[in-house]
């Protein structure tokens, strides 16, 4: 042992590789811990370490490759890990597992594949947290992320799209709760965060969800079932647009929908293609709603024939084994219209694919059907200790509602006004009964 010195004359500087392999200088200056000393390698490379043993182990941390680190500050850096190392803790188990600990592109990955592999909303999801929070954050430990981390990158989204900023902070907080029960981090930080607390520059609450309540007026309805089919539409969306607005189920699951979940006048959607529940929803198929499959199964048939394709089981299969989807839905209206008729509502601007389904909801109301089997039949379930206890399908009530419905849009559709119809009827019933 010898004691260690700094500068160009000291001893450091002085000290000679060896031929080959390594060569330890150990330091016996009194603010020295012991085992701490200079490393150096044949190619002359110089570096302080810390030699200790822990459970009969003798183990050497590298400190520091010298002159980077001064010799007064690797004996301070030693004397702490010394001091560590005598209440238990192994600098070096410290490093592994440090360098052990997964990114957050990591534990995304692993939650991605757990929690939304197989639902409807998988891709929507992987994409609120592969685009648009891992490009920031991914390469980041997860246990040093901090809450405002997220909040910087929710807010420069929320600037440009505060719906798709509101489901960052949604999926960003599932996935750290997922790191919390893993054990990963302590704590999820954004624990308790308020949608309200994120902020832009000239917006109040940017992600607050707006309620969107626009329908079609009776016109737009006559107008839309009239002009739908016409040129310009490619006559699988028009059918499946149909559908929508005579059924009242979303856009998606009825472009996706496939001839085995059809059975008679009752369409199972599964639970896997509704990305809002985990329950599988049957729909009633009135007269209209089969007269429209009917033709898309024509119009599938006629474009296998001149495909010389095999049919994939979908209804509206705009290419083999590929069902039409939402966004082909809504570029189709936008692109044609004035064709549909489509009024600017000064409020939401014209219709889209979805207010077909808001649109049929309001015509259950209108119909005198009870709100609570109006919502079963749009597909929306039962909450609270409500949805525990009674298990009833309500079958037959959610049939008479579409077919309510149905005779309410066709009503519409030949001109007709739907209400003073039904006045009409009740004065004729009376003077019968008179």
């Amino acid at each position: 042992m010898a004691k260690l010195t700094d500068g160009d004359r000291g001893s450091i500087a002085k000290a000679e590789p060896p031929e080959k392999g390594q060569r330890f200088i150990f330091d016996d200056h009194r603010d020295a811990p012991r085992g701490f000393g200079l490393r150096i390698t044949a190619a002359g490379g110089k570096a302080f370490i810390l030699r200790y043993s822990v459970d009969g182990r003798e183990r050497r941390k590298t400190i520091g490759e010298w002159p980077i680190w001064t010799l007064e500050a690797a004996r301070a850096e030693a004397r702490d890990l010394a001091r560590g190392i005598d209440r238990g803790h192994d600098p070096l188990e410290a490093k592994r597992r440090r360098r052990a600990e997964p990114t957050l592109k990591e534990v995304a990955k692993d939650w991605l594949e757990r929690h939304a592999s197989g639902l409807a909303s998988e891709k929507d999801i992987a994409s609120y947290i592969n685009k648009g929070v891992l490009p920031a954050l991914g390469n980041i430990k997860v246990s040093d992320l901090r809450r405002r981390d997220f909040i910087e990158v929710i807010e420069a989204k929320a600037a440009t799209a505060p719906r798709a900023a509101a489901q960052m902070l949604l999926y960003s907080r599932r996935l750290l709760d997922f790191a919390t029960d893993r054990d990963l981090i302590q704590a999820n930080p954004l624990a308790g965060l308020r949608p309200s607390s994120i902020t832009v520059k000239g917006k109040r609450d940017p992600l607050r969800a707006t309620v969107r309540g626009r329908i079609l007026d009776a016109d737009e309805i006559r107008a839309f079932w009239q002009g739908i089919e016409g040129p310009g539409f490619h006559r699988l969306t028009a059918l499946c647009l149909k559908l929508v607005l005579v059924t009242g189920q979303r856009p998606g699951e009825v472009a996706g929908m496939r001839e085995d979940e059809i059975k008679g006048r009752w369409w199972t959607i599964p639970a896997a293609r509704r990305g809002k529940t985990d329950s599988a929803h049957s729909v009633y198929l009135t007269d209209t709603a089969l007269q429209i499959i009917a033709a898309a199964k024509a119009e599938i048939d006629r474009l296998s024939r001149r495909r010389d394709m095999p049919w994939q089981g979908f209804i509206f299969e705009v290419t083999p084994g590929k069902p039409l989807n939402n966004g082909a839905m809504a570029k189709a209206v936008l692109r044609q219209h004035q064709a549909l008729g489509a009024k600017d509502c000064p409020q939401w601007g014209r219709w889209t694919p979805h207010d077909l389904r808001r649109t049929m909801r309001t015509g259950l109301s209108a119909c005198r059907i009870r709100p609570d089997i109006a919502e079963l039949t749009i597909g929306h379930v039962k909450s609270g200790i409500i949805a525990v206890y009674d298990q009833h399908s309500f079958d037959s009530e959610r049939q008479a509602a579409w077919q309510a419905w149905e005779t309410r849009l066709l009503q519409i559709v030949a001109g007709q006004d739907p209400d003073a119809v039904q006045v009409d009827n009740v004065v004729k019933l009376e003077g019968a009964r008179a």
